[in-house]
């Protein structure tokens, strides 16, 4: 299982953004966000500029970031960081987390034919979407992101007679 490179640096950006406009909390009510540069988040992400403007394209039609053109100009996140969620963004760049091999209405794993290990990795990638709705951008930026994934409940344990 992997998130594409480019899901990766969209979240990376969205948290150097969340984390350079606020700071390490949310703004309180009347407190105006700072624009941050796209240039300022690649430098402190060592990402590429180029790349940056590829992915902002995306995240502002999602309604994630707002920009300002001019001096002092750049992006700040169009929601608080609290309602934006970690899977909001890679879903933004276009970054579907899939974890198995097979295409939406594709003829199937193997020869046309579905695997046996298909519902295995599609819960995988299902498990992974809900886990990253549940986590925002500030969770990330307040550090609150450990300890977030449940163990599955024991199935033999739950069938057994008391």
């Amino acid at each position: 299982m992997r998130l594409s490179t480019r899901g990766r640096y969209a979240v990376m950006a969205m948290v150097e953004l969340a984390a350079r406009a606020h700071g390490p909390c949310s703004p309180g009510q009347g407190e105006v966000a700072r624009q941050v540069s796209l240039a300022e988040i690649a430098q402190a992400q060592h990402l590429s500029l180029a790349y940056l403007e590829q992915l902002f394209g995306p995240l502002r039609r999602a309604g994630l970031v707002a920009s300002a053109r001019g001096p002092g100009g750049g992006y700040r996140l169009a929601r608080p960081a609290a309602e934006i969620s970690i899977s909001a963004i890679v879903n933004a760049v276009d970054e579907p987390i899939q974890a198995t091999r097979c295409e939406a209405g594709g003829p199937g794993c193997l020869a046309g034919q579905r695997c046996l290990t298909h519902d295995l990795w599609a819960e995988l990638g299902e498990q992974i979407r809900i886990f990253l709705e549940g986590v925002s951008l500030a969770d990330v930026i307040r550090a609150q992101v450990i300890g977030r994934a449940a163990p599955p409940r024991d199935a033999a344990r739950d069938e057994r007679p008391a």
